[in-house]
């Protein structure tokens, strides 16, 4: 089956954003990113700031945040935690998006959510600490911590919510169609591969 709906997973600072951006737009078809935040932020009615932020990153570093994040109040947010809550919104949307038509969706991790769909290709976007340094800087400036803490915290963050809501493990290239090396191919070949997939696919 053609592929036509592509997710982008990606470690922080690897250039995943930019590479789907690219792909949505050489294809003609819908980038979902800062606009499926809004989405789900108006679903939810959290902010857009916090759905950016808890969406795809887990309260700590460790599984167990989970475990000590706020519990569910009855008759508030079906009973759900905040998390969870937050949680079956964003599957929501994701799937109504999804059923729209083709489309690129960034993170939130959208693989796992469709993953009963035949017409998705799920990438993962990767690249070695050095390029991920050096691009954080450049793109979002200095900060009280070093870009190498930087990475691995939001890193860390992306994985314990992966693990916590799929039961797989981030980054895992069994999980994924395809796995693309930026430090080594560059953003620009990254989103070309994946369309001549795309454009290729039966």
């Amino acid at each position: 089956m053609k592929k036509t709906i592509i997710t982008i997973s990606r470690q922080f600072g690897s250039g995943g954003r930019s590479v789907g951006r690219q792909i949505a737009e050489k294809l003609g078809i819908p980038f979902y990113d800062k606009e499926l935040v809004e989405q789900i932020a108006l679903d939810s009615g959290f902010a857009p700031k916090f759905v950016e932020e808890h969406g795809e990153h887990s309260p700590g570093k460790s599984i167990l945040s989970y475990a000590f994040a706020s519990a569910g109040v009855p008759g508030v947010m079906n009973g759900l935690s905040t998390a969870d809550f937050l949680w079956t919104i964003q599957c929501n949307v994701i799937l109504q998006l999804a059923e729209k038509g083709p489309c690129v969706i960034v993170g939130r991790n959208a693989d796992y959510i469709l993953k009963d769909r035949k017409d998705v290709l799920n990438v993962f976007v990767h690249a070695d600490m050095d390029f991920r340094a050096d691009r954080i800087v450049r793109l979002y400036g200095e900060s009280e911590k070093s870009p190498v803490a930087r990475l691995q915290e939001k890193d860390k963050r992306r994985s314990v919510n992966y693990q916590h809501y799929t039961g797989r493990t981030w980054g895992d290239a069994e999980n994924y169609d395809l796995c693309l090396n930026t430090a080594v191919i560059g953003v620009d070949e990254a989103a070309d591969i994946v369309v001549n997939i795309v454009k290729n696919t039966k």
